[in-house]
C-alpha cells in the first residue's frame, strides 16, 4: 500500500492532503513532525493588539466565553506561521488563561464553549524575541485550538475538596 508523508499528516490533522511526495518504506520514522499546508496558518479578522482569527466551528448559540482567571479544557494544535511545522498538539490540556504567552490568552477569550478557532499569534504577543523549546525567536505562532469546557479557579478548588473528602477514609465508631 503506498502512502504519502502529506497525506498520512493531513489523516492525523484532519486537513485535506495536497501534494503526493511517496513513502519509500512502509515504516515512519519517528518523530513524526508533520507540516501544516499554507491554507491553514492564516487568519480572516485581527484585534487591535494584532492577533489574528478565525471561527473554525461556531459554538453553540448563548455558549460562554472564559475570562483571565478561569482554567481552560482545551484540544489544540500548535504549528510556526513561517513554514507550518508542529510544534505542539495536545487533547483535554486544561490551562489557565492567564498563564499562557498573551496572544494565545486573548485568542481563548475569544472563543466560546464548544468552538474551534485559528489563533495567529504574532511574535510580539507570543516568545517575542526568545526561543522557547522548538520555536524560535521572533516566531509568528498558529493554533487551532477547541475549548471542551472552562471553570473558575474556585470551582476548581470546590471540586479538589470533595474529592479529598470523598477519599478520606471513614472511621467507624467503637
Amino acid at each position: 500500500m503506498n502512502i504519502t508523508i502529506k497525506a498520512f499528516a493531513a489523516a492525523l490533522l484532519g486537513f485535506p492532503a495536497i501534494a503526493s511526495a511517496q513513502v519509500a518504506s512502509p515504516i515512519i520514522p519517528l518523530p513524526l513532525n508533520p507540516v501544516v499546508d499554507a491554507g491553514h496558518r492564516s487568519c480572516t479578522a485581527k484585534t487591535a493588539s494584532g492577533l489574528g482569527y478565525t471561527e473554525l466551528r461556531a459554538a453553540p448559540a448563548g455558549a460562554a466565553k472564559p475570562g483571565d482567571a478561569d482554567v481552560v479544557l482545551i484540544n489544540y494544535l500548535g504549528y510556526l506561521a513561517a513554514n507550518g511545522t508542529v510544534f505542539d498538539q495536545a487533547q483535554r490540556t486544561p490551562m489557565p488563561v492567564s498563564g499562557v504567552i498573551a496572544g494565545f490568552g486573548e485568542g481563548i477569550k475569544l472563543t466560546a464553549k464548544g468552538g474551534v478557532m485559528r489563533l495567529c499569534i504574532p511574535a510580539a504577543i507570543g516568545y517575542g524575541a526568545q526561543a522557547s523549546g522548538p520555536i524560535p525567536a521572533n516566531s509568528d505562532l498558529v493554533f487551532q485550538v477547541e475549548l471542551i469546557d472552562f471553570k473558575s479557579m474556585a470551582e476548581i478548588e470546590a471540586m479538589q475538596k470533595q474529592a479529598e473528602t470523598q477519599a478520606e477514609p471513614k472511621v467507624a465508631p467503637k
